[in-house]
């Protein structure tokens, strides 16, 4: 145990008496100690004997100024994340002392001694598509600072020489701006995050920097909802708020509204798990999914859609008739439905019993579209 780690506990019960942290608890009375873990208690040491009664706990203390020191920050979201990365209990979890809460529940936590073995090899952690590693800078004489690894969980089980490493979180905004194919990423939160990076040698707040540049406000929303102090923003005040090109959103019908979230707010569209409504007390049909972290309000991209919905809404229903065959009426439903789930890209070319298959929709254009490329359709009227 370092003199320094020492000097500051010493200190901190001078002007905290006593202390009590991840279960380690020292008390002075007059000029005597107490000094209790788990694993035992001591009473009546001097501090003459103080240091040497704290040796053989020395993790509880390399423990404590580990997170009180240099992380500091107690009740902020950034150490509760870092905490949550290496599965310690969170400070404010009134589930520690038994007390319902409806809040997401983490997985299970480890006790000082425990955590300390598995640091040594690393603590693995998932955050949306990120992996996250936790260990001690020292691991053959862990002084209780922690470094920080994270990449891609694809990427979880890959050798770094074959990955690009990277030190600088900023370089993780410039990764997550594009997807695999080089297409721009308007919604961060889409599981389309590219693969073949790390980022290694972090410091905590470097780890939580970066992070934010991944998935941004996840970790304050996250932090907020575990304290039962997320704000939801939902749709109608969300709508009603909009001006300029925007201000029409709020003429979405409400039903609409329900076929927005539909296409939108799902798990395999967003790693969100959406918390908004239509409005306070008038729940939406859909169901707002299983993603890690909650969503508040509607995004700038749910919002830029529902403009174009809204203006579609507007139009009136008409019949139209058009010659099918049953298996092209079929296929018309295949088209649709692999173009809604971006599988296009999945069917080869050679699989014509695919409806969505290239050819076979090449044959359907050829066979049933104008010159123009239009539907050879008419409309029926009634009267």
């Amino acid at each position: 145990m370092a003199t320094a780690d020492f000097e500051s506990l010493v200190s901190a019960i001078e002007s905290e008496a006593p202390i009590e942290f991840d279960g380690l608890r020292i008390e002075r009375e007059d000029d005597a100690y107490t000094v209790e873990t788990s694993e035992g208690a001591q009473t009546g040491l001097e501090e003459a004997d103080l240091q040497q009664a704290l040796e053989p706990i020395a993790e509880y203390v390399t423990n404590w100024y580990y997170w009180q020191q240099s992380v500091a920050g107690e009740e902020t979201a950034r150490r509760a994340f870092l905490r949550r990365c290496e599965r310690a209990p969170l400070e404010d979890d009134e589930r520690e002392n038994g007390a319902e809460t409806d809040r997401p529940t983490d997985e299970e936590t480890l006790a000082v001694p425990a955590r300390y073995d598995a640091l040594r090899d690393g603590i693995d952690r998932q955050w949306g598509q990120l992996a996250i590693t936790t260990r001690f800078v020292d691991v053959d004489e862990p002084g209780g600072e922690r470094v920080y690894g994270c990449w891609h969980v694809d990427d979880a089980d890959a050798d770094l020489a074959d990955l690009e490493v990277y030190d600088d979180p900023l370089d993780a905004r410039e990764i997550a701006t594009y997807d695999e194919d080089g297409r721009y990423r308007p919604l961060k939160t889409a599981p389309t995050l590219v693969s073949g990076w790390a980022f290694t040698g972090l410091s905590g707040a470097e780890l939580v920097e970066t992070v934010e540049f991944f998935y941004p406000a996840t970790v304050a929303n996250w932090h907020r909802e575990r304290r039962d102090a997320l704000d939801v923003d939902h749709w109608l005040e969300t709508a009603e708020r909009q001006t300029g090109i925007y201000d029409v959103i709020d003429e979405l019908p409400r039903e609409a509204v329900d076929w927005m979230a539909e296409a939108c707010c799902v798990d395999s569209q967003c790693l969100r798990r959406r918390e908004w409504q239509y409005e306070e007390g008038d729940d939406l049909d859909v169901d707002g999914g299983d993603g890690p972290f909650p969503c508040r309000e509607p995004c700038s991209l749910v919002v830029a859609a529902a403009r174009k919905w809204t203006i579609l809404e507007s139009e009136d229903d008409r019949t139209y008739e058009l010659e099918l065959t049953t298996s092209e009426f079929n296929q018309l439903a295949e088209l649709i439905d692999a173009v809604a789930e971006g599988r296009t890209d999945e069917i080869r070319e050679a699989d014509v019993n695919d409806g969505a298959n290239r050819f076979r929709a090449r044959y359907l254009r050829a066979k049933r579209f104008d010159e123009e490329g239009g539907l050879e359709a008419r409309e029926r009227r009634d009267d």
